[in-house]
Formats: C-alpha cells, structure tokens, sequence
C-alpha cells in the first residue's frame, strides 16, 4: 500500500482539477484544507492551518509526496515555512510547488511572497520541483468581467499577458509531481501573447457586448515591470494547448 499523496489547496480552481487526475493515476489523495469537507472515494480530507501551522504536521504525517497549491493574496511565505517545517519533521520525499512566472521579476508583494515561499522550498533540504505559471484563464475571465460592468473600460497601456488553461496546469503539475524532484522547471505559459485590450475585446465578442476602452498607465516600478514583459516567458517556456479564444468559446457557450 502507497502512502497518500499530500495536496494543499486542494479544493481550489487548481486543486479540483488536479486531485481527480492524482485518483486517475492511481494514487490516495488526502486534502489540507481549513473548512471541513466529506471524504469521497480515494480522498480523505483533514482540517489544518497553513498560516497558524495548526494541524499541519498531523496533515503531513505518513505522506511521502506533498503538492503545495495553496496561496492567497499575502502570507504565501509564511503559509510555505509552516509546511516545510512539517514536511521536514515528517519524512517527506518530495516537495512539489506552483508558483507565478515572473515571482522574481515583478515587484509587486504578492509576487515577494511567492519569491519567498520559492527559496523557503529551495532551501528546505527537501528534494523538491516548483512551477512558476501563467496566469490562469480563469483570473483573465474575472477581470474581464468586471471591467466590463464599468462603461468606459480601463486597459492598463502596455500589459501584456500570456494566460493558460488551469487544465494545462493541472497535467503539468500532476506529472512532475510523480515524477523525481528536479528543481525549478521551465516555466508553464499560454500559447499566445496578448495586449490587455485584444482579451478584453475577446470576452465582449464572445458576451456580444460593446465598451468604450479608456488607456491608463500604470505606475511605479511594477507599472515598468510589466511594460518591460517581466511576466512573460517568451523563450524557452512550456507551453499549454488551450487558447483564450479556446476557453471563453467553451467557458461562455449557451446553456452553460
């Protein structure tokens, strides 16, 4: 009997998708989550804090395999320490972890935090794997739409995003999670680059909607980070099969 597979985050827009691939693939899975959940077939759910620690080393105890998807608008850094402190404590074989493409390019806090969590993991002495990631098409849909509730449209002048299917994500993740820890991995991108405009053009086709579109800067040095494609990763990347076309046509169809 194999030991069950740790998943943090597990019942997020990345963890839905994943858990049920690590079943198909053979594999108990057992969920850390803060809210209780009921167990289904090959899953067992445990209760615990990342932020607190609080029933994290019980979560981890007897699991040889921990995929970390947890994450937040702050505290990913120290939310990482607790696990790893756990992790260390209990024997864990590899260490695996998604992170943000451009965590080490951007300076915005939220990437700091991701940044911090990358090198708590490196420096752990754990074998681990991380992959920094896209933006999902999921986030891109959630800005879009609220954009699109205003009736002048702000387009930040000179953001360009490369987002990618959570689907591409979720196989990614799940195979090198079974595989042995190698590290930091190229990273996981969409197939195409696009202007913050020509999404949100795609998103009003698709819901037959019209807006005027109003250009603004975004300052500071994030502002330049991202004018400069620090989020980007044109060369070298891996990339995803689904376009933004490919999931707003799937996403928004009738009757959905």
């Amino acid at each position: 009997m194999t030991s069950p597979i740790l998943v943090t985050g597990g019942t997020g827009t990345l963890g839905r998708l994943v858990v049920p691939l690590l079943r198909d693939a053979g594999h108990d899975v057992r969920v850390l989550s803060r809210g209780r959940h009921q167990p289904t077939s090959g899953v067992a759910h445990v209760t615990g804090d990342l932020l607190t620690g609080d029933g994290v080393e019980s979560a981890v105890a007897g699991a040889e395999v921990v995929l970390h998807l947890a994450g937040g608008p702050k505290g990913d850094d120290e939310a990482t320490r607790n696990l790893v402190r756990a992790a260390s404590r209990t024997g864990v074989r590899h260490l695996a972890y998604i992170s943000v493409i451009g965590a080490d390019r951007v300076p915005l806090g939220w990437l700091r935090s991701k940044l911090d969590a990358e090198r708590a993991i490196a420096d752990s002495g754990l074998p681990w794997t991380t992959l920094r990631a896209a933006q999902f098409h999921d986030l891109v849909l959630t800005m879009a739409q609220q954009m699109a509730k205003l009736p002048v449209m702000p387009v930040p002048g000179g953001l360009r995003l490369q987002p990618v299917d959570a689907r591409d994500v979720a196989a990614r993740l799940v195979e090198l999670t079974l595989d042995k820890p190698a590290g930091l991995v190229p990273d996981l991108a969409g197939p195409r680059v696009y202007g913050i405009a020509e999404l949100a053009r795609g998103y009003l086709r698709a819901r037959g909607k019209r807006r005027l579109m109003m250009p603004v800067r975004m300052p500071g040095k994030a502002g330049r980070a991202y004018r400069a494609g620090a989020n980007l990763t044109l060369d070298g990347a891996t990339v995803g099969a689904r376009t933004w076309e490919d999931f707003l046509a799937e996403r928004l169809r009738p009757g959905r």
